[in-house]
């Protein structure tokens, strides 16, 4: 346990008296804990909030995607909260500043990281979904299973929502399940490949490499149409501001472009502000490039 976190009961032991405990270079992450520091990390207030509290409690919801390293959904950004969940009713944490949630299912599917029980992502992905629209439903999906360092997979999500029964967005999620596609690498990839399949288009597919006719690698777009060639790149403001990355887009561009691939360039005023725009021209481009293979 990290020495910079003790129990009130602890405090004389350390030498600490009652009126120091006030002082505030002690933190009170919530009642009957001290931190020796103003400033704690997420993990070290979590650390110390396990200290007192049951040891079947684990730390959930927007709480358990910060230590999971998964992006929080921007309707869950503000939630700052701490929030723990236990699987019996009497054994949820009635403390200050901690947000104690009943599980009420058999089983609760629980990780260890950093020396603290953190629902698992798949049973994270299920404890939020109420909160959520479909389209953050299925990001948050993508977001847990991305092409680097995923938390977990699509066959675990599948396999505890088919486990749980009566939970408040259990519907949403069986919806949201079959849009889930592993391998993204962000949250508005995710969006632009919805606003795509809400439009009636043909599903791009994500992050499959692209060959030249000789069988060399050329790129790894985003979305694509690999049989049309056609390549759905999104651009974030790090394409523009980061130097490396620009170059980089350019060079694989041109690699595309030499190889006879249409690429279509989307940002975020494509994908939120101007949608129908968007739509038009991939649409466009899939007609197009039909029109050419029925030659």
């Amino acid at each position: 346990m990290t020495s910079n976190i003790f129990t009130v009961s602890e405090a004389p032991a350390r030498g600490v008296s009652r009126h120091a405990l006030r002082h505030s270079r002690f933190l009170a992450p919530t009642s009957g804990v001290r931190i020796c520091d103003a400033n704690p990390s997420l993990i070290d207030r979590c650390r110390a909030i396990a200290r007192v509290v049951h040891p079947n409690a684990a730390f959930a919801r927007t709480t358990a995607l910060r230590l999971l390293g998964v992006d929080v959904p921007w309707q869950l950004e503000d939630d700052h909260a701490i929030h723990i969940v236990t699987p019996r009713r009497g054994e949820r944490a009635q403390r200050y500043a901690v947000t104690a949630h009943f599980c009420g299912q058999k089983r609760l599917d629980v990780i260890e990281r950093f020396g603290l029980r953190i629902t698992s992502a798949p049973q994270t992905w299920l404890q939020v979904s109420h909160r959520l629209t479909r389209d953050s439903v299925v990001g948050l999906g993508d977001a847990m299973t991305r092409r680097k360092n995923p938390a977990t997979t699509l066959g675990a999500l599948r396999f505890l929502m088919h486990e749980t029964f009566k939970m408040r967005g259990l519907s949403l999620c069986r919806e949201a399940a079959d849009l889930v596609r592993p391998g993204t690498d962000s949250w508005m990839e995710t969006q632009l490949r919805l606003l795509v399949i809400d439009a009636g288009l043909p599903e791009p597919v994500v992050n499959v490499p692209a060959f030249d006719d000789a069988g060399r690698f050329l790129a790894l777009p985003d979305l694509s149409y690999p049989r049309l060639r056609i390549a759905v790149e999104y651009d974030g403001d790090h394409h523009r501001t980061d130097q490396a990355t620009w170059r980089r887009d350019v060079e694989r561009r041109q690699l595309l472009e030499d190889a006879g691939w249409l690429i279509i360039t989307a940002t975020a005023d494509d994908v939120i502000r101007y949608p129908e725009r968007l739509i038009a021209r991939i649409r466009a481009a899939l007609r197009k490039r039909r029109a050419l293979l029925e030659r």
